[in-house]
């Protein structure tokens, strides 16, 4: 079972013509990245951009079976968190397994996993300051920006003889 927050007004916005990215933090408390995204009580969503953020969404997880008497399925715990992440270019958690993992990407949304546990407020830092920045190419390509490198400079065309 799962329980879902939105956030109604929107306060903070972008920029026109700057496309928020919205991220996804695995977290137990709704201040830290500090959950593996399987067993994460909770998903904090945000829109961010270059000069700002905003939270859209918190989603609640019971960690609550049906006590069937049989092994849990991982796929009844798994799939609302990757249901969660509707919309979402990027989710953080500090481990995520490789079946989950899986399944995040195929939907669309790039898993970063980190090893120690940080405040929300300094993920959404990192995040606004890989926009700022030169964005690697995974992120390039979720914003529309990437281009393909033009490696035809690098070769001479053939003399013909």
């Amino acid at each position: 079972m799962s329980r879902t927050l939105r956030l109604v007004e929107e306060s903070d916005a972008p920029a026109p013509g700057e496309k928020p990215l919205r991220v996804a933090i695995a977290s137990n408390d709704l201040e830290n990245l500090d959950a593996h995204f399987g067993s994460a009580r909770k998903i904090a969503v945000y829109e961010v951009w270059k000069t700002g953020a905003r939270f859209v969404a918190a989603h609640e997880f019971s960690t609550a079976t049906e006590q069937s008497g049989k092994h849990d399925d991982i796929d009844d715990r798994i799939a609302p968190k990757v249901e969660a992440l509707e919309g979402c270019a990027l989710v953080f958690a500090l481990a995520i397994g490789g079946p989950s993992a899986a399944r995040v990407v195929k939907m669309g949304c790039h898993p970063i996993k980190r090893k120690e546990p940080e405040p929300i407020a300094d993920v959404i830092a990192q995040v606004q300051e890989m926009l700022s920045g030169s964005p690697p190419p995974f992120l390039r390509k979720i914003l529309g920006t990437y281009q393909k490198p033009d490696f035809t400079a690098d070769f001479d065309e053939e003399e013909s003889v």
